[in-house]
This record gives C-alpha cells, structure tokens and sequence, in this order.
C-alpha cells in the first residue's frame, strides 16, 4: 500500500472509531470521546483481535445489538490495573504526614475516584484502622463501571497476588500482620468483613458527573494519564471544587499538575508521591 493508501486506511479506522465511541455514547451513555487517543485505540484493538472482527464498524454494529458484547468492552476499556499499597513509599508518606493533619478534624472524608476493583479502598479501611480514625472517617469509593464495583464491594482476591500486597503492605509501614486482614482457600483470599465498615461504593462518572461536596482527602491514583487535556483539567476542578480548603489531593506516579489549569490552586506536599493541598 502507498503512503496515500496508508494515510487514507488509518483516516477510516480513525472515523470507524469515532463513530463507535459516539454509539457508545447513545446506546449505553459512557463517554470515552475525550480519553487518550493511544488508549483507547489499544484497547479496542484487542477487543478486535480477540473477536475475530474485520473493522470497528463491525465492532460498532455488535456494540448496539449485544449487550454482553458491550460489557466485555467496557471491561477493556476501564482502567483496573491496581493492588493494594501499590507504590508503599506513598502509603508510608500518607501514614507519617497527612494522618497526623487529618487527626485534626472531628470526622474525615475520604474520597476514592475511579477505586476500580478496591485494592486501594481497603489499603485506606487498613491505613485508618490502624491510625486509629476510622471510627470518624467515612470513605467513599467510586467508579463509572458497575460490574468492577461487585467486584470492589466483594473484596475477593487471587491468592497469587497476596505475596505482592503483604510485601506493598509491609514497606508501607503497616502495623499488624497482613494476613490478620484475610481469610484463605485454594485459589482466593476473602478480605475482613470489618475493612468494608465505614465504606460506601456508588457509582460516579468522572466525565460526566459532578461535585463530590467538602472532602478531606481524595485519592485518584493512574486514571488522569488515560485522559486528554481537555478532559483532565475537567476532572481537577472538578476535585479541587469537591475539597473542603486545605484538603489533600493524591495522584498517581506519572501524574502531576503541572501545566494544568489547577496548578497554581494547590500546594505540593509531597513531591515526589504527588501529594498536593488546596490552598486556602
């Protein structure tokens, strides 16, 4: 194929994908328009591979009329690539800084956006109850993808990961013996009954929906990088107007406010574990 060949090939597969994401968008009222474009393309790519599908405009025609279908994709293209006390260096920052400054208030609000399948959620219930405040806090865990928030809301892991996150769990600081947090069989690990009290799971897009009102701290850790400009700048106001003055805002590695609209809104506290608060 020629360089014009080529160029027109991709200029089709780029509108074949628009217009999928714009049926999306009708039918079922996810809108993933402003999500990287690299993203998206690689995760529709291997819905396609894994399908035996032609083009996305095959792909689109079985999004409208299979609801499994739809499902499975959604699956793909949510951001669920997580473990508990994932990066401990930043779980160790919150236990020894922020803790202390949260102990402060009378009662604490946690807000988890985008908490995909819980492993976060839970490394907090861990992180309070072993601070001690998780009497006076209450957390709320979100995500746009219900199927993912069952899987929060059952708190059942592999039991192959559990070497990963006692090891996270450890670094972090952590007070107790991690497997006093779990229950075991065979294949599974059944997080304490007691680590969901005080939790609340619900379903809350970052892209469409709004304000979460006067947080203490918000924890949205390796979502942004999977947003476009325009779409990341949406959802910091969208946090700095859901914090109460002087809350805590905590990203993921890769993220950052630099170059954003919120920039000059908040104070970094932690550089390097991209922990930042909003100035008063």
């Amino acid at each position: 194929m020629n360089h014009d060949g080529k160029k027109e090939s991709l200029e089709n597969e780029n509108l074949e994908i628009r217009m999928l994401l714009e049926a999306i968008h009708q039918k079922y009222g996810y809108n993933f328009k402003d999500y990287a474009n690299a993203h998206t393309k690689r995760r529709l790519r291997h819905r396609l591979n894994i399908s035996n599908m032609k083009n996305y405009a095959q792909m689109m025609h079985r999004v409208i009329y299979d609801e499994t279908f739809f499902n499975n994709l959604l699956l793909d293209l949510s951001i669920n690539v997580t473990e508990m006390f994932r990066d401990p260096g930043f779980y160790k920052k919150i236990r020894q800084e922020i803790i202390p400054l949260l102990k402060t208030y009378a009662f604490i609000k946690v807000w988890h956006a985008g908490c995909s399948a819980g492993q976060e959620v839970y490394s907090m219930s861990i992180l309070l109850e072993e601070e001690k405040i998780k009497h006076r806090s209450q957390i709320y865990a979100t995500d746009f993808n219900e199927l993912i928030l069952e899987k929060a809301k059952n708190g059942i892991y592999p039991l192959e990961v559990m070497k990963t996150y006692t090891g996270n769990y450890q670094q972090s600081g952590g007070k107790k013996d991690f497997s006093d947090y779990y229950t075991a069989d065979y294949h599974n690990v059944i997080l304490r009954q007691s680590l969901k009290e005080k939790v609340l799971f619900s379903s809350h897009n970052l892209v469409t929906d709004g304000v979460f009102g006067e947080m203490n701290l918000i924890l949205c850790r390796n979502v942004l990088i999977y947003f476009n400009r325009q779409l990341q700048n949406r959802v910091l106001k969208l946090f700095h107007d859901s914090l109460c003055p002087g809350g805590y805002l905590c990203l993921g590695s890769k993220e950052s406010l630099k170059f954003t609209d919120m920039e000059d809104r908040f104070e970094p506290i932690a550089g390097q574990e991209k922990i930042y608060r909003k100035k008063r």
